[in-house]
């Protein structure tokens, strides 16, 4: 399977980890906040025993210091994240990076760092945290993937099931999704939904 799937959805807890891990997800990022480092530690391993012997790659945000110890493969930074990590102790570790970025300077640095996806957000508005940056909107998609070439391009931010045919034709490998699932009345039926997108695409 390509890495990250076309299906990418970001969750803030191990019980979305295990549900999400049933019905199938190929990729889930965990992006739990404020942790301190034990608590990091103690949630990444968790998630690490959820989806282990199973179709899942967990992605850790952010606490690249309990990915490193608790033996995960995959990782998402942002760029305040990047600037504060040891690139040379995740590699050296066989993490797996991707990196946020939301403008043509923060795309310059997340390459320096020799990302395996970069992600470019937010598509469209988004009520989940507040943005410094404008909604970027699908045309910014494909002049994106054309700058970067072969290296995956995760679009993120407002992104709801029935964009996604249309962000995929602009160019995106991935999409993340955030509130199209947990805040859906029915995650599951949405979930299927994305993985039948997904499969019909393969």
């Amino acid at each position: 399977m390509p890495y990250p799937d076309r299906f990418y959805p970001v969750v803030d807890s191990l019980a979305w980890v295990e549900r999400l891990t049933k019905l199938g997800v190929g990729t889930i990022q965990l992006r739990a906040k404020d942790l301190d480092d034990s608590q990091a530690l103690q949630i990444v391993t968790d998630a690490l025993a959820i989806t282990a012997g199973t179709q899942a790659k967990l992605v850790v945000n952010d606490y690249w210091r309990a990915a490193v110890v608790a033996g995960a493969k995959y990782l998402h930074l942002g760029q305040e994240d990047l600037a504060d990590a040891d690139l040379n102790a995740i590699r050296e570790a066989g993490l797996l990076l991707g990196i946020s970025t939301h403008d043509d300077a923060e795309l310059a640095t997340a390459l320096d760092a020799r990302p395996d996806y970069v992600a470019l957000g937010p598509i469209f508005f988004t009520t989940l945290k507040s943005m410094r940056f404008e909604p970027q909107g699908i045309p910014k998609i494909t002049e994106w993937k054309k700058r970067i070439g072969d290296i995956p391009l995760v679009a993120i931010g407002g992104i709801k099931f029935e964009h996604a045919a249309e962000i995929f034709a602009a160019g995106a490998d991935s999409i993340a999704v955030v509130s199209d699932v947990t805040q859906n009345d029915d995650p599951d039926a949405r979930v299927r939904q994305w993985l039948g997108q997904s499969a019909e695409a393969a």
